[in-house]
C-alpha cells in the first residue's frame, strides 16, 4: 500500500498573528472599555491640568504628563489580560491547537502588546495638543508648542515596558484578577518598604521603578550611565524575570 501524501497548511505568518493577537485584544467588551477608559483619563486630567495649574506653569510637558497618564495605568492591564483570559476564558486550547509552537503566539502577543503601546503613545500625544490649542484658545498659557524629543521617546519607551510587563505577569500568572493585583501591589509594596526601611534604601533606588523611571520622565534631569543601569536592573527584576519565568510557564503547561 502506498503512502499518500498529506499537505499541511502553511503556518500563519508572524504578522498575521499579530493581527489576531491585536483584534483579541480590542474585540472583547473588556478590552474595549479599557482601551476607551485610557483615551477618557488622558482627556479628563488635560482638561483639570487646563484650568487647575497655574497660567505661568502650564507647559506641553504638563499636558504631555497628564494625557499619558491613563496610558500608563491601564495598557499594562490590557497586557495581562491578552494572556491570562486564555486561560481564564478556556481559550487557550483552541488557540495552541491552532499554533501548535506556542512560543510564536508569546511573540506575537508581545508584538501586538508594542503596536498598542505606540498607537496609545500617539493618541496622548494628540490629546496633549489638543489641550494645548484649548489653552491657546482661552489664553491659558504663553508657552510653546513643542514637546520635548526626550520627553516624548522616554515615555514611549516606559509605557512600552509598563505593557510588556504585563504581558509577562499574565504569562506567569493566568489568573487574571491575581495578576492584575500582583503587577500593582508588588512594585508599590517594594517602593514603600524602600522608603521606610532604611536598610533597604540603596537597594531600592535599584529595583524600585518609580524611582529608576523617574529621570527618564524628568526633561531637566541628565540620563547618565547610572541612570541607564538603574533603569536596566529594575526593568530585569520586574520585567525579564516574570517574562522568562512566565514564557516557561506557558510553553509547558498543559492545556486542558
Amino acid at each position: 500500500m502506498t503512502a499518500v501524501a498529506v499537505d499541511r497548511p502553511a503556518a500563519p505568518s508572524l504578522l498575521a498573528l499579530t493581527a489576531v493577537e491585536l483584534r483579541k485584544m480590542t474585540d472583547t467588551r473588556a478590552g474595549r472599555w479599557l482601551l476607551a477608559s485610557v483615551v477618557l483619563i488622558g482627556a479628563a486630567l488635560v482638561g483639570v491640568v487646563l484650568f487647575a495649574v497655574p497660567r505661568a506653569e502650564l507647559t506641553m510637558e504638563e499636558l504631555f504628563g497628564a494625557a499619558t497618564s491613563g496610558a500608563f495605568i491601564l495598557l499594562p492591564v490590557v497586557g495581562v489580560l491578552s494572556v491570562a483570559s486564555e486561560w481564564s476564558q478556556r481559550t487557550a486550547l483552541s488557540t495552541f491547537t491552532l499554533v501548535p509552537r506556542r512560543e510564536r503566539v508569546v511573540a506575537a502577543k508581545l508584538a501586538a502588546a508594542s503596536v498598542l503601546t505606540a498607537v496609545f503613545w500617539a493618541v496622548s500625544s494628540a490629546l496633549a495638543w489638543a489641550g494645548r490649542a484649548l489653552a491657546e484658545a482661552l489664553d491659558r498659557t504663553d508657552a510653546g508648542w513643542g514637546l520635548p524629543p526626550r520627553l516624548a521617546a522616554s515615555a514611549l519607551l516606559l509605557m512600552l515596558l509598563g505593557t510588556l510587563g504585563g504581558v509577562a505577569f499574565g504569562m506567569l500568572f493566568p489568573s487574571p484578577p491575581l495578576a492584575i493585583v500582583l503587577l500593582f501591589a508588588l512594585p508599590i509594596v517594594w517602593g514603600i518598604l524602600g522608603e521606610t526601611v532604611s536598610a533597604l534604601n540603596d537597594v531600592a533606588g535599584w529595583l524600585d521603578t518609580g524611582r529608576t523611571g523617574e529621570p527618564f520622565m524628568d526633561p531637566g534631569a541628565r540620563l547618565t550611565g547610572e541612570a541607564w543601569a538603574r533603569l536596566a536592573v529594575s526593568q530585569a527584576v520586574w520585567l525579564g524575570a516574570p517574562l522568562l519565568l512566565g514564557h516557561l510557564r506557558v510553553v509547558r503547561r498543559e492545556v486542558t
